[in-house]
């Protein structure tokens, strides 16, 4: 114990600060001996203490970077004017697509810099507007958010989540509508879940045991179960209808279709899951089993009519498509009813008598229209390459809305006439941000097998081909998720400050369906940190930037990404930040719900293919001493219960004790902040202020504010 204490005082005493000769004093980070031994390999993790995040020791080596991150930044002269020009770019009225819940009509709105969005209310579509639902009100730091809603059919109750700090952790109440007040219902210990009512008795919900004291944040998750909470009962009567025991890792949920003449138990595991159905008046236990769990085949239930299931499913199709089934047929047959064709089909819904498409072709959004037969109906012409377009609303609505949005075109609402097909613009945001100065570009880059990799470009349309543009290339890459082009205020800043900004779609995502998610995935992983490489190379030699001006940029899976791409190629890039990043690929699977993500990484632990194609390319485990790495700002936060902190803080620091330049290598670890959502709006400003002042510095450019 003196021992400990000792060295968390050495800790403490030695908060670093900018030396004359620019090279960082780091805080001590004591180099362990623990080893384990995979498959015959001993590898080595020196850092083995940091994943004890709240030790004192951890602690203290948190506050001494965060010390030196701050005086490193706060001293870039160009901060406090990119502060206050992403405070006036981010104070602008921001508003939801409205959507109907019985009588009612809702909506998010943000009067511009509100810490969370506010729900509002109109009595009919075109009644006059109140607030419903205010979580700025819930916390006087604004860190308590609004998680998720469900309204019941009728309208006339909302279930909503709010999580604190950013945690996954959401807690559900109940609200009367017509009268704005909530009821005595309170769920805890819920995550990663929806509510799905039944009439106004109550509805499902999925959660986990109450964890203890120790292990309420950071510890791996247990058996997910699903619950159903009669209104008007405490939690402690819910009724349990399903847990995975035998299969921890799996999720388990419950849906209904819109008529609610359905409930769906589904289970689900990797980008799969099982369906099983019930008709509503049928018992509990009695689900006739539709498909079984296949970890790469997804089931999406769309509606019904009768007998007649409609289902979105990638299922013999690997860029998805749609499809109905007789509930009554034993053999399950599915039957087309808009094939898969060459674009990847993203989303569906089903108003009135008609199926609106949302397909993504080269990674923006297309629009198509079909009726139940599948035949041909139009589509809905959007206003360039974005993402959006897709309506939403009720079976019966004649009225829907849908947003549409991109680079450099704040999210638009508009809305929809279902019988005459016609859509009419109804809100467009005013925004601090002339776009007409600026052109996005689709350029494709060759991966190292050959694999074309679509890139978004944004810049001025007068800038310079000389490769003087500091530049911000982003990525993901990861568990299926499409990255498609939006608006975002930081990007805009950036833009404005001189900059380009570029985006790469890369294997492992789901732009192109199933066969590129796999070809990044898995034993194929290293694909995607060539394709983003690939991209960066093509960005130099369009001469749109240089190494000294090129910076990466990704979190979570993205984060990963950068991690991975800043070991194997530190001469290719001129600053990177990676942020709440997956960065030890053979430890991640025993924190948190990081056990969920075997399907897509693998597990060290149970193979030895998995354990060397992990190896491989685990940022923490190829960090090389002696590399001159550049510039690097690694980002965390404190109370990110889905990317345990630990990952960053040991990347940070195996950084720092390999250096081999005088870069600086920084960490920086928000407080009271998760993975990412939920945060208050002064934390945001802060964030943007610190992760372009040090590009400012570190790419050596004056930018235009």
């Amino acid at each position: 114990m003196r021992r400990l204490a000792l060295v968390c005082a050495a800790i403490l005493a030695a908060t670093p600060v900018l030396v004359a000769a620019a090279r960082l004093a780091y805080p001590p980070a004591p180099r362990g001996t623990v080893t384990d031994t995979y498959f015959g390999t001993v590898v080595a993790d020196p850092y083995r203490w940091l994943e004890d995040v709240d030790s004192p020791q951890t602690t203290a080596w948190v506050q001494a970077e965060g010390a030196l991150t701050r005086s490193y930044l706060d001293a870039i002269p160009q901060r406090p004017a990119i502060k206050t020009a992403y405070h006036t770019l981010l104070d602008y009225e921001r508003l939801s697509a409205p959507f109907r819940a019985g009588p009612r009509w809702f909506y998010f709105h943000n009067s511009g810099l509100q810490n969370q969005s506010v729900l509002y209310v109109r009595d009919g579509e075109d009644g006059p507007a109140r607030v419903f639902l205010d979580p700025n009100t819930l916390a006087a730091d604004g860190t308590v958010a609004l998680a998720g809603q469900a309204f019941s059919r009728d309208g006339r109750y909302v279930a909503y989540a709010t999580q604190s700090s950013g945690s996954d952790w959401q807690t559900w109440h109940v609200r009367d509508v017509a009268t704005d007040r909530d009821l005595a219902d309170e769920i805890k210990w819920s995550k990663f879940s929806d509510a799905s009512w039944i009439g106004d008795d109550g509805f499902y919900y999925s959660g986990y045991d109450a964890p203890t004291a120790a292990n309420a944040t950071l510890s791996a998750l247990g058996v997910q179960k699903l619950w159903f909470h009669r209104l008007g009962t405490p939690q402690s009567a819910d009724r349990l209808v399903y847990a995975s025991t035998a299969h921890p890792d799996e999720f388990v949920a419950a849906e209904t279709t819109e008529d609610e003449r359905y409930v769906f138990l589904e289970t689900a595991k990797g980008d799969g899951n099982s369906l099983a159905w019930r008709r509503r008046d049928e018992p509990e236990g009695t689900y006739h089993a539709l498909f079984p769990l296949d970890p790469n085949v997804t089931y999406n239930v769309i509606g019904d009519d009768g007998n007649r299931l409609y289902l979105q499913t990638n299922a013999a199709a690997p860029r998805w498509r749609l499809a109905w089934l007789d509930v009554t047929d034993p053999t399950h047959a599915l039957h087309d009813i808009a094939p898969q064709g060459s674009d990847k089909l993203e989303g569906v819904s089903l108003i009135g008598d008609h199926f609106y498409l949302g397909y993504l072709h080269d990674a923006h959004s297309v629009v198509r229209v079909v009726d139940l037969q599948g035949r041909d109906a139009g589509a809905i012409d959007l206003p360039g390459i974005g993402s959006g377009g897709l309506p939403q609303g009720k079976r019966e609505d004649r009225v829907a809305y849908y947003t549409f949005t991109s680079f450099t075109f704040p999210t638009t609402v508009y809305r929809y006439d279902t019988v005459s097909g016609t859509s009419t613009l109804s809100v467009r945001p005013k925004v601090a941000f002339d776009s007409s100065r600026f052109v996005t570009e689709q350029l494709f880059a060759t991966s190292k097998d050959g694999a074309r990799v679509p890139v978004f470009v944004i810049h001025r349309r007068d800038m310079p081909l000389d490769g003087s543009t500091p530049t911000i290339l982003y990525g993901y890459g990861g568990f299926d998720i499409s990255i498609t082009p939006d608006f975002s205020s930081s990007v805009a800043l950036w833009l404005q400050m001189g900059g380009a900004y570029a985006e790469a779609t890369l294997r492992g995502g789901g732009e192109y369906g199933e066969d590129w998610h796999h070809a990044g995935w898995r034993g194929n992983k290293q694909h995607v940190f060539d394709d983003f490489i690939a991209a960066a190379q093509l960005l130099i030699d369009r001469k749109i930037t240089s190494t000294p001006k090129l910076a990466i940029n990704g979190g979570s899976n993205g984060g990963l990404l950068v991690g991975a791409c800043l070991v194997q190629r530190p001469d290719l890039f001129g600053a990177a930040i990676p942020e709440v990043g997956v960065l030890d690929m053979l430890r991640y699977q025993r924190f948190t719900v990081g056990k969920a993500w075997i399907p897509e990484y693998g597990d060290a632990t149970e193979s030895a293919d998995a354990f060397h194609w992990l190896y491989a390319y685990s940022p923490d485990h190829n960090v090389r001493p002696g590399t001159h790495y550049p510039p690097t700002l690694v980002m965390t936060s404190d109370h990110d219960d889905r990317v345990y902190p630990a990952h960053s803080f040991k990347f940070a620091a195996a950084l720092q004790y390999a250096q081999g330049s005088d870069a600086p290598i920084l960490l920086r670890v928000e407080s009271k902040a998760g993975h990412g959502a939920g945060r208050p709006t002064d934390k945001i400003i802060d964030e943007v202020a610190d992760r372009y002042a040090f590009l400012v510095k570190n790419l050596n450019f004056t930018p235009t504010l």
